[in-house]
């Protein structure tokens, strides 16, 4: 009896084992393809931007990291500085409203300013009509950094696209912001296309380690269950 339920046991565990291999295999397959849609994407030329009318419509799945132009006017009133941290060190991202043409705005993350750059003088801020190309990001609700956005206290940690226009009456916006790319001038303030495209893809070392503990399980237990047996 107990030679048996070892074996129904051995038998249930290396499936189980075997089923997230496999689990995992399909992640990587999903992942795969995610990557190289995303990479697609951003390759890609600049498409318009979404309007009003494509807004519900918008998906993480379609639509985050594609590029993107839209021609706007920045409101630098509404202007403000969210934590961030790059490969350029500590600092802010420069979140500024663009209202376009068509009376609808847009948040554009202008780029990187460091900690002791951050006062306004020390950006450019062109007036007028813009043409802004760019990629296109889904809000970031709640906040970062193990931080709660503070729109009072005027302290930003997240890219929240609804708390942003709330807080600054901004009532016919876009579901999504825009990480624009680098101006002419490099070192300029601030500094754009610092987004990072990166995905991390582990499931084919989560495979393999479900499949080895699978074929593990099933040779500890032939040999316990083979010996025990010999042994009646």
């Amino acid at each position: 009896m107990a030679w048996a339920l070892m074996a129904l046991a051995s038998v249930v565990g290396v499936i189980v084992l075997l089923g997230l291999g496999v689990w995992q295999v399909q992640r990587l397959s999903w992942k795969t393809d995610l990557i190289e849609r995303v990479e697609a994407r951003v390759a890609a030329p600049a498409v318009p931007a979404p309007a009003a009318a494509e807004w519900a419509a918008i998906s993480p799945e379609a639509d985050e990291y594609r590029r993107v132009a839209l021609a706007g006017a920045y409101e630098f009133q509404d202007e403000v500085l969210v934590k961030a941290v790059t490969g350029q060190g500590s600092g802010f991202w420069v979140m500024t409203p663009l209202v376009t043409p068509e009376g609808w705005a847009v948040w554009i993350n202008r780029g990187f300013v460091p900690d002791d750059r951050r006062e306004a003088s020390a950006r450019a801020r062109p007036e007028g009509q813009q043409q802004v190309s760019g990629l296109l990001r889904l809000t970031q609700p709640g906040g970062a950094f193990l931080r709660d956005n503070d729109p009072a206290g005027g302290r930003w940690y997240s890219r929240d696209v609804e708390a942003l226009s709330q807080h600054f009456g901004l009532t016919d916006h876009a579901p999504y912001f825009i990480d624009a790319d680098r101006g002419p001038a490099a070192q300029a303030l601030p500094i754009g296309g610092l987004t990072v495209v990166s995905f991390r893809n582990n499931h084919l070392s989560y495979a393999l380690t479900w499949f080895a503990m699978a074929a593990g399980l099933a040779a500890g237990a032939f040999y316990v269950l083979s010996r025990d047996r010999s042994q009646d």
